[in-house]
């Protein structure tokens, strides 16, 4: 396990989550990027696939729970900006 893909996770995984809320709570997607919320994803389903085939560890926990606040994240994207395109 490395202690930097670690801290990398940590980090990712208290972002994520204030993200969501700001999302939430402002009802607006101005500024946010649907493409790069697909590229963080596709790098932490590569990320779960090498933990579960090459190496597998605890920081796999990391990958999925960052994934899930990644989707609700996308989700509330997906959410407002339906809503914008109907204002």
């Amino acid at each position: 396990m490395s202690v930097f893909e670690a801290g990398m996770m940590i980090c990712f995984g208290v972002s994520w989550p204030i993200a969501a809320y700001k999302t939430y709570k402002a009802k607006c997607v101005k500024g946010k990027s649907f493409t790069f919320d697909i590229l963080i994803l596709t790098g932490y389903i590569c990320g779960i696939i090498h933990k579960l085939f090459f190496y597998n560890d605890w920081v796999i926990w990391l990958y999925i729970l960052n994934t899930l606040f990644l989707l609700t994240d996308m989700s509330l994207y997906w959410r407002y900006k339906k809503k914008e395109v109907l204002s």
